[in-house]
């Protein structure tokens, strides 16, 4: 097997679908790893107000939060402020949320494992979990 390297530029960047992110949120592809390698990774940008919906992941969640200040929160739980610089990991099958605050914009790059399924999508956030205080 050889190198697999994606140039800058050479994948689209693309607006988040509507059934599983709330307000302008773009993905940015960066990596599917061939098998038996199973690492799928995205650069996702919020802009303020944007986020994802409720979700988990079978084999958890590692954020690595690349400019601006956003939130990530547990189900049940206040949310967080995660900011540029931050990583943070969601155990696996955990559900939760991360996006954007509602006055900055936030990036991360998402890495999860996947060799027995994607990421499941749940329910919207409410704007009342969306506002709670942060811990």
């Amino acid at each position: 097997m050889s190198l697999i390297i994606h140039r800058n530029g050479d994948r689209a960047t693309v607006s988040a679908p509507a059934e599983a992110f709330t307000g302008t949120v773009l993905i940015s592809p960066v990596i599917v790893t061939p098998k038996p390698a199973s690492i799928r990774s995205v650069d996702v940008s919020f802009a303020p107000g944007g986020r994802t919906f409720w979700h988990h992941h079978p084999m958890g969640q590692t954020l690595r939060v690349t400019s601006g200040m956003g939130l990530v929160a547990l189900r049940g739980e206040a949310p967080q402020v995660i900011r540029a610089g931050d990583t943070v990991f969601i155990p696996p099958d955990v559900e939760h949320w991360h996006g954007a605050t509602p006055t900055t914009g936030m990036s991360h790059i998402a890495f999860q494992e996947e060799p027995e399924g994607e990421t499941v999508w749940l329910d919207a956030v409410s704007e009342d979990d969306y506002t709670l205080t942060p811990a």
